[in-house]
């Protein structure tokens, strides 16, 4: 407001054609203004497929398939960032049948979380930090199963910062 007045005067005497020599008081003033912003949660999630792979060689054998993944999270001081892993559809296998007594694991290597069963009815968490930043590792999924042979299941990943 104060300002706004200023600039008024100095317009009103540049209108009026007043002298160069004229003088204008100024006062000056001092505050403090304090600032508070709040950034929203950002992640971002890179793994090396979503689709997983597993060639079970002989009867109760596992088989290994290995996803990388680069997590990067912005989030609030001392926010949780945690990433989930599900399934996104059936485990497939030899003739297309999967065989319904087969056992699927996940571990994680590098930063992370604990090891655990992937449940076909809910997502596990296969990951959990505190804080911003970058963590990378890879998840190995262990596929244990009676009957030999190429099997698949496609997955789905999910970094979040609540």
């Amino acid at each position: 407001m104060r300002i706004a007045r200023i600039l008024t005067v100095l317009a009103g005497l540049s209108v009026s054609g007043a002298r160069s020599d004229v003088c204008l008081a100024a006062e000056s003033a001092t505050a403090s203004v304090v600032v508070t912003a709040q950034f929203g949660s950002r992640t971002s999630l890179k793994v090396s497929t979503e689709w997983l792979q597993f060639d079970v060689t002989a009867a109760d054998q596992s088989a290994v398939a290995i996803v990388e993944f680069s997590a990067a999270a912005r989030t609030r001081q001392s926010g949780e960032v945690v990433l989930t892993v599900e399934r996104a559809g059936a485990l497939s296998g030899p003739g297309g049948v999967a065989d319904v007594g087969a056992s699927l694991t996940v571990s994680i290597r590098g930063d992370g979380g604990p090891d655990g069963a992937l449940d076909p009815s809910a997502p596990i968490v296969a990951g959990r930090w505190v804080g911003s930043g970058r963590r990378t590792g890879h998840l190995a999924f262990s596929l244990r199963s009676s009957v030999p042979g190429v099997y698949s299941l496609p997955v789905r990943f999910v970094l979040s910062a609540p």
